[in-house]
C-alpha cells in the first residue's frame, strides 16, 4: 500500500461544489480519486425518483459519506419554535441514518427569535446529541462567524464541553476561523477526540470589512484550499491539527458560482489537486503550493 494514502484517503468534497444530478456528482467524485463525499439533504430531497432511489445511489457509489449537512438555527429556541426545529432535526436524523452516515453537521443560530444564555443553548445540544444516540450518529458544532450568540469555534467548544456528550463534538471550518482573524493558538484548547469535522476552503481576498461580505464570500466566492491567499495559513492550520492528534475526515466545503458553471469532472480534479496537496505534503511537511511554489518556512 501507497504509505500516503492513509493521507489522501482523510479528503473528501462536498457535493456543494458541483452542479448537476447526484448520480453525476457521485460519478466525478469516486473518478477524481476520492473515496468520501459530504452530502447536503438537497442532494437527496431533491432526487427525481425519490428519497429511496437517492439512498440507493449513494450507497452503491462505492463512497463513504463524510457526514450530512445542515441543521440550522436549531438552539436556543422555546415553544412552538423549539418543537418545529426538534421535528426538523428528527428528520435529518433519519435521513442521516438512511445514507449509513455517521454524522450530521448543525451550524450555530443565527436566528434572533433564539436566546443567548449559554443554559439554553447547552440544553438544546445536549437535546440534539440524545436524540442522535439510538441512531449511533455524532453531532458537530459549527460556528458560524455571523452567528448570533457562538461566532468563533472556541465559543461551540466551550458550549460542548458544558454539554458533555459523547457524540457531540466540534465542526471545524478554516473560512469561518479566517474571516474572524481567530488565532490558531486556540486550537490548543481542543481535545482532537471531540473534534469530528474539519472543512476547508481558501477564498480570493486577505480582508473581510463586514458581516455583509463574510456572508456573500461564504455563500459564493470561496475557492479550493491553494488557489486563493490563505495557503500558508491551510498548511499552518492542517499540520497544527496533526500535531495536535487530530486524525479525523477533511472535506472541502467550496461554496463558488463558477463552479456551479464547469463540468464535474474539472471542479473534481481542482479539489483532488488540493487533497494531493495537503494530503501528500502539507502532512509530510514539504508544503509546496499547488503550482510548486514552496512557502517559506
Amino acid at each position: 500500500m501507497n504509505p500516503l494514502q492513509g493521507n489522501i484517503d482523510d479528503f473528501g468534497m462536498d457535493t456543494i461544489s458541483l452542479a448537476g444530478p447526484l448520480e453525476a456528482k457521485l460519478k466525478a467524485v469516486r473518478e477524481a480519486g476520492f473515496t468520501q463525499i459530504m452530502l447536503s439533504a438537497r442532494d437527496i430531497v431533491g432526487h427525481p425518483d425519490g428519497l429511496d432511489a437517492a439512498v440507493a445511489a449513494v450507497r452503491s457509489s462505492g463512497l463513504r459519506v463524510t457526514g450530512f449537512q445542515v441543521l440550522r438555527d436549531f438552539e436556543g429556541l422555546s415553544g412552538h419554535l423549539h418543537e418545529y426545529k426538534v421535528d426538523i432535526a428528527k428528520s435529518m436524523l433519519e435521513m442521516c441514518h438512511a445514507l449509513g452516515c455517521k454524522l450530521l453537521l448543525i451550524c450555530s443560530s443565527t436566528s434572533t427569535h433564539a436566546t443567548s444564555d449559554s443554559k439554553a443553548l447547552v440544553r438544546d445540544l445536549r437535546k440534539l446529541a440524545m436524540l442522535a444516540i439510538p441512531m449511533n450518529i455524532k453531532i458537530a458544532y459549527e460556528a458560524l462567524s455571523w452567528g448570533r450568540t457562538v461566532n468563533e469555534f472556541p465559543q461551540a467548544w466551550d458550549l460542548i464541553c458544558e454539554a458533555d456528550m459523547p457524540n457531540l463534538g466540534l465542526g471545524f471550518d478554516s473560512f469561518h476561523v479566517f474571516a474572524t482573524n481567530t488565532s490558531l493558538d486556540e486550537l490548543e484548547l481542543l481535545d482532537p477526540s471531540k473534534v469530528f469535522l474539519v472543512q476547508l476552503a481558501d477564498f480570493m481576498w486577505t480582508e473581510i470589512k463586514s458581516v455583509e461580505e463574510r456572508i456573500a464570500t461564504a455563500r459564493h466566492f470561496r475557492v479550493f484550499p491553494g488557489e486563493g491567499v490563505h495557503s500558508e495559513a491551510l498548511a499552518s492550520l492542517v499540520a497544527r491539527l496533526h500535531a495536535l492528534g487530530y486524525r479525523g475526515d477533511y472535506s472541502f466545503e467550496v461554496f463558488n458560482d463558477d463552479y456551479q458553471q464547469m463540468p464535474l469532472p474539472t471542479v473534481a480534479q481542482r479539489a483532488w489537486r488540493s487533497a494531493l496537496w495537503l494530503g501528500e505534503d502539507v502532512l509530510r511537511r514539504s508544503v509546496p503550493l499547488p503550482n510548486q511554489i514552496r512557502l517559506k518556512r
